[in-house]
């Protein structure tokens, strides 16, 4: 779940097409002579990278470890509740699927089961005996003691939902949307919300003042915004970050907050305390939410990315005789991939988000030149297999082109690889030469789930395409 960067800039000097004409036509000799072989890899050094060390659930302050669930996982974490006392969560993946470990109990899942949009967030009931999952169209799952009060499933939203917050009695809940909405159900109440209001980033969370009468909401730039008696005690909107921020959660006695960052940047407010954070942990674990729990000073950090996953099929989704293959592949490589300078697993020294993108489809069967502008790519998939539109529905096992169009590389900024997809139009990727952190020092990471449609926003970039590798 992580920002990617652009991998086909300036950082390699003199033009990317003229710098790596003559190695294209070597490699593609290559490719030609591993075809006859058998071997299509074996033009490519490669060594499987490091898992990342942190752990799912990094505790800080008074907060003790929770044990992560054994992977590998069907589908990426998407959020995670903390049981009382800090001894167990449940986590929950975008495909519905949801994992207990510690004191916390399993009551069932969505997993399986045809979803029109990925889940984004879970929430357990007062007791800890119930949950509810909610999906990124507003579509609410209950399940052991959670009530259903109602969802925002077969409505037209302007924005997807991000998160759920239940009452103080779990008798009622919040959703809350990427343009600041507010949604209410059972005994939650409506205090205000951003909707329909200019925001310069879109919203990330919210969480209930100690009370239930009020709520923050958090922006990805840091912006805190206040409803009913929940207090502003300080925000980082307007102020330059490495990485957008992820999410919040209150202190013990709901007098200040903590945000965290995609980078592990933590940002304390109020009488909130700072425990140490992973913003100078450097190749950085992406990171995608702050937890906390009742009574204890101190907060968890959730590293989806530390998670070993082996990305199930979606029921709806779209498969090529390749898709497997392919997607195994990402899937085992997923991990800080670089030691600086841009070295990397997968070819020269250089931007390598193509690079990975190539020797996945590789493993797949597929001889695709290994070059190391995106754009070169997407020409070679246009020459070679196949390419759709940014308003089609991809395949798993496809290359997903971000920017305007392959002409040059600042029109062609990223890709990664599609490993899962909805009906709505969401998906997650997986991206080498991607994640927080400087550049030259990134890694193989997971992105999303986002609405393709809503990538600028997501990704800071548009689709222009797909590459399909038949």
């Amino acid at each position: 779940m992580t920002q990617p960067t652009s991998c086909s800039s300036t950082h390699r000097p003199g033009s990317a097409r003229m710098r790596n004409a003559k190695r294209i036509l070597l490699i593609a000799a290559l490719v030609a002579i591993s075809l006859v072989s058998g071997t299509a890899t074996a033009h490519l050094r490669h060594a499987s990278p490091a898992s990342y060390s942190t752990p799912l659930l990094d505790p800080f302050g008074s907060a003790p470890a929770i044990a992560a669930p054994t992977g590998p996982l069907t589908s990426v974490i998407v959020g995670a509740a903390v049981t009382k006392g800090g001894l167990g969560a449940v986590f929950a993946t975008a495909d519905g699927s949801v994992y207990a470990t510690g004191n916390a109990q399993l009551f069932g899942s969505m997993d399986g089961r045809a979803l029109n949009a990925p889940i984004v967030g879970i929430a357990l009931t007062p007791d800890d005996q119930g949950y509810w999952l909610v999906a990124a169209d507003g579509g609410i799952f209950t399940f052991g003691n959670a009530t259903f009060y109602g969802s925002m499933g077969g409505t037209v939203l302007n924005a997807p939902i991000v998160g759920i917050a239940s009452t103080s009695d779990g008798a009622g809940y919040w959703l809350v949307a990427a343009d600041g909405g507010i949604f209410t159900f059972g005994n939650a109440t409506f205090y205000g919300s951003m909707g329909g209001k200019h925001l310069n980033a879109a919203v990330v969370g919210m969480q209930p003042s100690s009370s239930g009468a009020g709520y923050w909401l958090v922006a990805a730039d840091g912006g805190i915004f206040t409803f009913g008696n929940a207090t502003f005690y300080g925000s980082m909107g307007g102020t330059p970050l490495n990485a957008p921020v992820m999410g919040m959660t209150p202190s013990p006695d709901g007098k200040g907050y903590w945000l965290v960052g995609n980078d592990g940047g933590l940002f304390s407010f109020g009488d909130a305390t700072f425990h140490g954070s992973l913003g100078a942990q450097i190749p950085n674990t992406p990171i995608s939410a702050i937890l906390g729990a009742p009574g204890i000073d101190g907060y968890w950090m959730l590293s989806p990315d530390s998670a070993t996953y082996a990305f199930a099929p979606t029921p709806t989704e779209r498969q090529l005789p390749d898709s497997g293959m392919i997607v195994k592949a990402v899937a085992s490589q997923i991990g800080p991939a670089t030691q600086g300078n841009f070295c990397n697993p997968y070819g020269p020294c250089e931007q390598w988000c193509a690079l990975f993108a190539a020797w996945a489809w590789n493993q797949g069967g597929v001889a695709a030149v290994s070059d190391g502008f995106t754009g070169d790519l997407y020409d070679w998939a246009a020459q070679n297999t196949s390419v759709i539109g940014p308003d089609q529905a991809p395949a798993a096992g496809d290359i997903v082109f971000y920017g305007t169009g392959p002409q040059s590389t600042s029109s062609s900024v990223h890709d990664g690889i599609v490993v899962q997809t909805w009906p709505d139009g969401s998906m997650v990727t997986v991206e080498g030469d991607s994640g927080p952190g400087p550049d030259g020092w990134l890694g193989v990471t997971v992105n999303g789930p986002f609405m393709a449609q809503r990538s600028l926003e997501s990704n800071g970039a548009p689709i222009y395409g797909y590459g399909e590798p038949t």
